[in-house]
Order: structure tokens, then C-alpha cells, then sequence
């Protein structure tokens, strides 16, 4: 089973891969250079919004998981205040 961490990186290398090859389309193909300039810099803010979600969505989900840990660490401390007091 592929990891979060994995898959990640697989679409990141995906993503980079997929844009590199459209640059590289789009300067051999047959449009004049203020279109293909103009086509190129459309392309680059629509790359930089979806990263900025795809930055958006990891950070929500790190603070998730950050939260997740917290809350587990703090019941596992009762537990063990617990334990320690039926102990003593």
C-alpha cells in the first residue's frame, strides 16, 4: 500500500512533469509569440493558484493531524495519571 508521504511526492513529480511538457508544446507550437507569451502566462497563474490550493489543503491537513496528536498524547497522559494513582 503506497503511503500518504508517496503519493505526494508521485503527484508532485507528475504535476511538474505534466507542466514541463506543456511548456515545451507550447513553444514549438505554430502561434505567433505574443500568443504563445500570452498562453504561457495564463498557463503559469492557473499552475500557481492550483498550488496554492494543493498549499492550502497539506496545511489543513497537517494542522489536522498536528491536532489528532495532541489530543491523543493528552489521553494518553490521563491514562498513565491514572494508572500511576491506582498504583500509589
Amino acid at each position: 500500500m503506497m503511503s500518504e508521504d508517496n503519493r505526494i511526492s508521485t503527484v508532485g513529480v507528475f504535476l511538474v512533469g505534466a507542466g514541463l511538457g506543456a511548456a515545451i508544446a507550447l513553444l514549438f507550437a505554430p502561434k505567433s509569440g505574443k500568443e504563445t507569451r500570452r498562453l504561457i502566462s495564463r498557463k503559469a497563474e492557473d499552475g500557481a493558484d492550483f498550488v496554492t490550493s494543493k498549499g492550502r489543503e497539506l496545511r489543513r491537513q497537517a494542522e489536522d493531524f498536528v491536532e489528532k496528536g495532541f489530543k491523543t498524547a493528552e489521553k494518553l497522559a490521563d491514562r498513565s495519571k491514572s494508572l500511576a494513582d491506582r498504583v500509589v
